[in-house]
């Protein structure tokens, strides 16, 4: 049975909610287990895994130096640098942080790569969702996989001209500040082409419209969906019930 994009959506929404809610560092470590496996089962994992490491990277070794090395509440200290201190509790917070945060990137990215943006638009706009404000949100929701399709068709164009990027980070580095020109304005080119596209078929236009596209949901999917935004907002009240017993 084929998922409904409002069921993915829904799936990946309260996935990231009550992952972030419950702050429990064996969910997210299984939440990362299922998303790399649903991407390897859908083909997505080889286009998934640069797209995380692009986001996680920079965002985990934050969390590592912010927490690990200046963490207030760390009494455990393994290594000291002057006002600097290495402690086992600060680089827990940053581990369970991290592998929060990775949880949450990974089930969006996974729905992100997978899901069909004609079809989510549509959805969208049966349920009375203005046009553009759908295509707006599946444009979003899509705009990474779009910029490494893009990149990956730039490095190739580059490559068959003479192009040789050599291994390293450094030699990466500087093929990508190549790419970057190209891809900022071939995305500006797409912005303008997908207006003019959107105008001419009247999304800006008040009133009811129709689709030509049909996308066939089911009753137990929708009772899914319920029940998945139904857990997601319980997950979150008793966090915030729980936070505010603490003070």
């Amino acid at each position: 049975m084929r998922l409904h994009p409002l069921t993915s959506l829904a799936a990946a929404g309260s996935t990231a909610a009550i992952t972030t809610a419950a702050a429990y560092l064996p969910l997210s470590l299984a939440v990362i287990a299922t998303a790399v496996g649903l991407a390897a089962w859908s083909g997505s994992v080889r286009r998934l895994l640069p797209a995380a490491a692009a986001i996680l990277v920079p965002l985990c070794l934050s969390l590592l130096v912010l927490h690990g090395l200046f963490f207030p509440e760390g009494d455990t200290v393994l290594a000291e640098w002057g006002p600097a201190r290495v402690t086992s509790e600060g680089l827990s917070f940053a581990l369970n942080r991290a592998a929060q945060l990775g949880a949450v990137v990974l089930a969006l990215l996974v729905f992100s790569f997978s899901v069909s943006v004609p079809d989510l638009v549509a959805a969208l706009s049966v349920r009375g969702v203005q046009g553009r404000f759908a295509f707006v949100l599946a444009s979003t929701l899509t705009l990474l996989p779009a910029i490494t399709s893009r990149v990956e068709r730039i490095r190739q164009a580059q490559e068959s001209r003479g192009l040789v990027i050599r291994r390293g980070l450094l030699h990466r580095v500087a093929a990508f500040r190549r790419q970057a020109v190209p891809l900022v304005l071939s995305l500006v080119e797409d912005a303008g082409t997908r207006a003019a596209a959107l105008e001419s078929r009247g999304f800006s236009n008040p009133g009811p419209r129709t689709s030509y596209r049909d996308v066939p949901d089911s009753k137990p999917q929708r009772a899914l969906r319920v029940v998945l935004l139904v857990a997601a907002a319980a997950a979150v009240a008793i966090r915030l019930w729980l936070a505010a017993e603490g003070t």
